[in-house]
This record gives C-alpha cells, structure tokens and sequence, in this order.
C-alpha cells in the first residue's frame, strides 16, 4: 500500500447513516453523543464509519472488529490489531473528511473549508511563524485569506502528524505559503525530513497531507458513494 488520502462525502440518506451508526463501537458511539447539534453527530458518526470500512479494507478485516486506542496527546492508534504497521489520520470539515493512511512513518491530514475571515493576517502574525506570516502579508490582499486556508491545513497536517495537540505551538516550524508548493522549511529542534502535499479538492476547499518522512508520494482518491451498503455492520 502506498501512502493515501481517501476523501470521503459526509451527508448520508437516514438508511445508510443508520448503517454507520451500528458500526461504531461503544466508546465512539458515546463520543458522537455528545455532540449538541444533530449535523455534528452525523459527520462524527459517518467520517468514523468510514475509517473503519477503509482500514478494514486495507487489512482485510472486519471493520467492525478494529479496535483503536489513544496516546497521551490524544492521538488515535490501532490497538488491534497492533502489529499492522500503518499509521492513520482523519479530519472533517462541512461534509468532507479526509483519512490518510500511511506505513512509512506517521501521517497527519487537516482539511478545511474557506469562510470569510478578515483578520487573517492578525492570526497569522500572533500564532503562525514570522517567516510564515511576512510571506502572507507579501501577496495581494485579493490573495491572503485564500493563502491563510492552504497555510492553516499545511500547518495542522504537521502538527497532527506529530500528535503533539496544542502543547505544540504553531510558531515553532514553518512550512512554505501558499501559491508556493507545500514543503517543511524549519522546525525549533532542528532539521527533519517530510514529505507534504496539497489535495486539490474544490476552489474553496483546502488540504493537506504531512508524513514524517521524506521523499514520498501521497496519492488521493475519493470513496464511492455506495461504500456504506458493502460492510457487515455488526
């Protein structure tokens, strides 16, 4: 298996979301109860369903029989089975996730979609690095909110990689600006190989890929949308 993102189409008829919902172990389905709002349920619900159906596929096993465990940051892991050797990631964004799966070192993915944001600039100086933000506020002023999404998911791709969460802060490495192709430029602790790469998905959307090492291709493809009716969901 090489490196991939599969990108997957959230928004489910009831029948086929009802088929997610009874794959989902007890934990996850107590995490997707707490979710307030319904939309947000079905999105936890749907993007978890389908991390199962596509590592189960890639181990040829049951989706249903994957266990997952966490790490102290919070980061999820195959705990069975344990000895497969693959790294995984998901982020979801409106109705779109991302899975990436990897087995040449760990892999993060962020996935967002644009919304109007005036002050991109004063984020980017506060929390991304100064090289980072001097190269935003050097476009066109037409160009930076659209380059503050493709920067924000490169820098949230590592960062998920890295499984470090919030103790991780933004400022501490630095990757290239949008238009400029995505690649790692520094990191606090010195020099380390990656391999990133952005998902054209849609004009408004924004991805990225990130894997802890370098020299690597990072394929994507989409998820049929019948892929729910080919599991045993229980």
């Amino acid at each position: 298996m090489s490196s991939e993102v599969v990108i997957v189409a959230l928004g489910l008829d009831p029948r086929r979301l009802a088929r997610c919902t009874a794959l989902l172990d007890e934990d996850e389905t107590r995490r997707a109860a707490r979710f307030l709002r319904q939309a947000d349920r079905d999105r936890f619900i749907t993007s978890h369903a389908a991390l199962r159906v596509v590592l189960g596929h890639v181990l040829d096993l049951p989706p249903g029989e994957l266990r997952f465990g966490r790490e102290e940051t919070g980061r999820p892991h195959l705990s069975a089975p344990s000895d497969s050797g693959l790294d995984f990631n998901l982020s979801h964004s409106g109705e779109i996730a991302l899975i990436g799966l990897t087995r040449e070192g760990r892999i993060g993915v962020d996935v967002e979609i644009r919304r109007p944001l005036p002050d991109a600039l004063r984020i980017a100086r506060g929390h991304f690095a100064p090289d980072e933000a001097r190269a935003l506020e050097a476009l066109l002023i037409s160009e930076q909110e659209a380059a503050f999404f493709g920067l924000w998911t490169r820098k949230e791709a590592v960062v998920k990689a890295l499984g470090a969460g919030l103790s991780r802060p933004l400022s501490s490495f630095s990757v290239t600006v949008p238009p400029q192709p995505p690649e790692m430029l520094r990191m606090a602790e010195g020099t380390r190989s990656w391999s990133l790469a952005s998902l054209g998905l849609k004009p408004d959307v924004f991805a990225t890929a990130a894997i802890t090492a370098p020299g690597l291709s990072i394929a994507h493809r989409t998820l049929p949308t019948e892929w729910t009716d080919g599991f045993d969901a229980k």
